[in-house]
C-alpha cells in the first residue's frame, strides 16, 4: 500500500475535505489564509462556511466566514444588512487589506472586500 493511499485511508473526513478545499483554492493563484499578515493586501479564495447578520440595534454589518482548507478569515461588509450572492456554501474570490482579529474574535478580517462570486458550476467543484 502506498503512503498516499495509507494517508488517505487514515485521514479524517475533515482532513480530506480540507485537502480538497486547499487544492481547489490553489487553482486561483491566491494566498493561503493561514499565511496572511495583518495590514497587507491579499487575494483569497474559499467557501463561505457561515454568514452572520447584525442584530437589531447593533452596528449594521454583514459578516461571512471564508474557509480555504488552511484557515478562515472574516469578510465584513459594513453598513450592509445583505449582499446579494453572499450565502453559506458559496465559493468566491476576495481581495482586500487584512486586519487583525477584533477583540472577542479569533479570525483576521477583510473589511469591505472586492469579491467575485464564482459561477454556479464552480460552487461544487
Amino acid at each position: 500500500m502506498t503512503s498516499v493511499v495509507r494517508t488517505r485511508l487514515l485521514a479524517t473526513t475533515q482532513e480530506i475535505l480540507a485537502g480538497e478545499q486547499r487544492a481547489w483554492a490553489a487553482r486561483y493563484d491566491v494566498a493561503p489564509i493561514s499565511s496572511l499578515v495583518p495590514r497587507s493586501r491579499a487575494r483569497v479564495a474559499g467557501v463561505l462556511r457561515s454568514v452572520t447578520y447584525a442584530p437589531a440595534g447593533a452596528v449594521t454589518a454583514l459578516r461571512a466566514e471564508l474557509y480555504d482548507g488552511t484557515g478562515s478569515i472574516d469578510l465584513v461588509w459594513t453598513g450592509r444588512r445583505d449582499v446579494p450572492g453572499i450565502v453559506a456554501g458559496r465559493r468566491l474570490l476576495a481581495t482586500g487589506t487584512v486586519a487583525r482579529s477584533e477583540p472577542g474574535r479569533s479570525r483576521p478580517a477583510i473589511h469591505n472586500p472586492v469579491y467575485d462570486l464564482l459561477p454556479a458550476g464552480e460552487e461544487h467543484a
